[in-house]
């Protein structure tokens, strides 16, 4: 009897790098001209598991320049920015303005019905199951499944995925 061979799909990113590039970005909101005494500021707030990237200054559209600012690094340190699911900018006290992005790790399980349902639309001998914030996918042939990540990769689900535990 041949043994399945099998990979699992999740969606995680590098708080470490998502760390650094709020820090890199923090730095140059300080140093750069046009931020001069508009009270800019980009934190990382972590509560327990999740994540979030608070943004604040004077003006929205100065929040919209840290913003992107901030992708910028993201993209500098390899951050997919579909895993960003930015909030509304809120007036705040004092007349400032401040935005929350939320930061998104694991399938939520509307992705993973998605995911399935795609896996198993393709009719190549491939079983998908979801396990807790990841889907594993199983075939007999390691062929069928190097043809699944392809068109995993290729089809757009809203989030960052990467492919673990490939057996």
């Amino acid at each position: 009897m041949a043994k399945d061979s099998s990979f699992d799909v999740v969606s995680q990113i590098d708080l470490q790098e998502v760390r650094n590039a709020v820090d890199q970005a923090s730095r140059e909101i300080s140093q750069r001209f046009d931020f001069k005494n508009t009270g800019s500021h980009v934190e990382l707030a972590t509560e327990g598991e999740a994540s979030a990237i608070r943004v604040r200054s004077q003006t929205e559209q100065k929040v919209k320049d840290s913003v992107k600012v901030l992708e910028e690094k993201l993209v500098r340190r390899k951050v997919p920015l579909k895993a960003l699911q930015p909030g509304a900018i809120e007036a705040a006290g004092g007349g400032t303005a401040r935005q929350s992005i939320a930061l998104n790790q694991g399938i939520s399980q509307d992705n993973a019905r998605r995911i399935v349902k795609f896996v198993k639309d393709l009719k190549n001998k491939a079983q998908a199951s979801v396990q807790g914030d990841q889907v594993r996918v199983s075939a007999k042939s390691k062929d069928i499944l190097q043809d699944v990540m392809q068109r995993l990769r290729e089809e757009d689900f809203g989030i960052p995925i990467q492919f673990t535990n490939y057996r």
